[in-house]
């Protein structure tokens, strides 16, 4: 149940094997957030909200969370992903399965509606064929009650063969450090139109876009 994972250091599971890396990884590397920092400036006189962090169970953003006074809800979504697709040549063909892509979605959001009041869902998005993106950004809209913010990220070079895939650690209200993972494909390339055609359902969107090519996305609900 929803209840039984609230403020939990679970376990990780192991890294996605997607891609490949060239090596070893690289270490992790802080950089500062605008889309971060606006996502924490729009909480900042809130209590008592629920979170939802697709960056998987951390010390750091749990303890992050709550010592702001909120509630977060962790869940490995990029491990999830490879659980349901794969990791390899069949990553993309295999989101067209619908068996698997119920599984990525039950497990990935299978929440009530209306249940949180933020969602932190990092560079997951970019790594959906479009009509399952378009079904998980119908859900989050589902599971995020009105006036809430998400931020996600974009990668921003249109010719880019594949995109790092990172676990994001919350470092300060507008710091983040990023953990490298490996290397993925994006399954599509997002400019500010189709990002605002994505989420027309929502109030608002909002961009910034970084020097490191990463497009920084906060959405209104």
């Amino acid at each position: 149940m929803l209840k039984d994972r609230w403020n939990t250091e679970a376990a990780a599971p192991s890294p996605p094997s997607a891609g490949k890396n060239g090596g070893s990884l690289a270490p992790p590397q802080n950089r500062a957030s605008n889309g971060l920092d606006q996502f924490f400036s729009s909480i900042q006189d809130e209590s008592s909200l629920s979170i939802l962090d697709f960056a998987g169970a951390s010390q750091a953003n749990i303890s992050f969370i709550t010592t702001l006074g909120h509630r977060i809800y962790s869940n490995d979504v990029l491990h999830t992903l490879v659980e349901a697709f794969g990791s390899e040549q069949d990553f993309v063909a295999n989101q067209a399965d619908p068996s698997r892509a119920g599984f990525f979605l039950d497990e990935s959001l299978n929440f009530e509606d209306l249940s949180f009041d933020g969602a932190l869902i990092w560079d997951t998005l970019q790594f959906l064929t479009p009509p399952l993106l378009q079904q998980t950004v119908d859900r989050l809209a589902q599971v995020l009650r009105p006036n809430s913010y998400l931020l996600a990220f974009f990668h921003a070079e249109e010719k880019a063969v594949s995109a790092p895939l990172y676990s994001y650690r919350i470092a300060g209200p507008r710091t983040m450090s990023l953990i490298p993972r490996g290397q993925q494909r994006p399954t599509q390339y997002f400019n500010n139109r189709s990002l605002e055609k994505l989420f027309q359902n929502f109030s608002s969107v909002k961009f910034f876009l970084t020097r490191d090519h990463l497009r920084e996305v906060i959405v209104r609900r």
